[in-house]
């Protein structure tokens, strides 16, 4: 549902636009991160911390604030049909698709596509985890031709290997 809404108005507002291009901000748009920020902006991680024992420990988890979205976006999508939500849909989600077009690709695609021009390929390795189950924290390295070109730490896999990848194309940059 949420990806046929912003694939669908993605391509009505911007006809002209390369498909590779728009293809890469839907996956943007509606990636688990996206889905998290617009939970947010809903006020449902309120809600989840003010319903559940355990909510405000859960509100930190982007797995879980993106899950809540989606499943608010099911039921709305069995109660209504897909006609009735789609613009409000690709509307809460919007201001992502446009600051992905002005922005570029992420940091992990950005160097995927230098080091694919330069023949070269980069593998993630998960360094370290660390705290609680409820509080984990990651540390992961992005490992091109046998060399460390970056290191980074974040709540997620997935933030500590953009945070690596950024690292790697300051690294690749000063080369």
């Amino acid at each position: 549902m949420l990806g046929f809404a912003v694939a669908t108005t993605l391509y009505e507002r911007y006809p002209d636009v390369d498909e590779g291009l728009l293809s890469r901000v839907r996956a943007d748009v509606v990636s688990r991160r996206s889905c998290a920020v617009v939970a947010k902006q809903l006020g449902l991680d309120e809600m989840l911390a003010e319903r559940l024992p355990e909510g405000g420990s859960l509100v930190s988890s982007t797995n879980v604030l993106a899950a809540v979205l989606e499943a608010a976006l099911g039921v709305l999508y069995i109660e209504h049909g897909v006609e009735a939500i789609v613009e409000s849909v690709a509307e809460a989600f919007w201001p992502i698709a446009e600051h992905s077009l002005a922005t570029g690709p992420d940091p992990k695609t950005q160097l995927q596509e230098l080091l694919a021009r330069r023949g070269m390929t980069a593998t993630y390795a998960l360094i370290e985890t660390m705290g609680p189950p409820h509080d984990r924290r990651f540390r992961c390295a992005v490992i091109v031709d046998g060399e460390v070109l970056g290191v980074g730490e974040g709540r997620s896999k997935k933030d500590a290997e953009q945070i690596a990848a950024s690292e790697a194309l300051v690294q690749l940059d000063a080369q």
